[in-house]
């Protein structure tokens, strides 16, 4: 089997050169093999009817076995001949000819210098993309953040909206009075607390 790669051909095809042949060896080794056990069926038939013949069945399938290798050394022969023909005449690419997918090359040929500049372009371009998908993960991560903060700070002016209306309940208008308020009422209930704890220790030691 050849060992060029033949991958422009692979491209047109869709398929190698070689397994081609090499599908069509397989074949033709399968079909001389069932033709072979065939013929050998029809011979073992035909002397089952011959009163009084010698030849055993091991007899017919050593001359079987024989006619076979015989066969298959001539074909492997003839196949190499062949293989040859079939990939350097039928099956190859001229080097003058381009498929319709690769014109745009014989429009705007690049040099290897140009090569090597488009290769750079490419790999700066690269690096752009990534350090721009890094920004926008940070920028999410950041967005996040803040509509945490947002909720908190909805929460906090939900808390005072509550102080303020309560502070209108309790007939003071002004933020600052209603928070004054609450501290004042806060420090009431402290001071209640405090007198009962010791009362209740007072009460404990008598």
């Amino acid at each position: 089997m050849s060992v060029d790669p033949m991958a422009y051909e692979a491209q047109f095809f869709g398929f190698t050169p070689q397994t081609c042949m090499l599908r069509i060896y397989i074949a033709f080794q399968d079909y001389l093999f069932e033709v072979t056990q065939a013929v050998e069926q029809v011979i073992l038939k035909k002397l089952d009817g011959i009163p009084g013949c010698e030849v055993s069945p091991v007899q017919i399938r050593k001359c079987t076995e024989k006619f076979l290798g015989f066969m298959k050394g001539r074909f492997d022969s003839l196949f190499g001949k062949m293989e040859q023909l079939f990939l350097q005449l039928v099956l190859r690419i001229p080097p003058n000819v381009l498929l319709p997918e690769d014109k745009a090359q014989e429009m705007h040929p690049c040099g290897e210098k140009e090569f090597q500049l488009l290769q750079r372009e490419i790999e700066e371009l690269q690096e752009r993309y990534k350090t721009e998908a890094r920004a926008q993960q940070a920028l999410l991560a950041e967005l996040e953040e803040q509509k945490i903060v947002q909720a908190k700070l909805r929460q906090t002016l939900a808390l005072f909206d509550e102080l303020e209306n309560a502070g209108r309940d309790q007939g003071t208008s002004d933020f600052r009075e209603s928070l004054a308020f609450l501290v004042q009422n806060s420090r009431k209930l402290q001071n209640i607390r405090d007198s009962v704890e010791r009362e209740g220790k007072r009460l404990k030691v008598s």
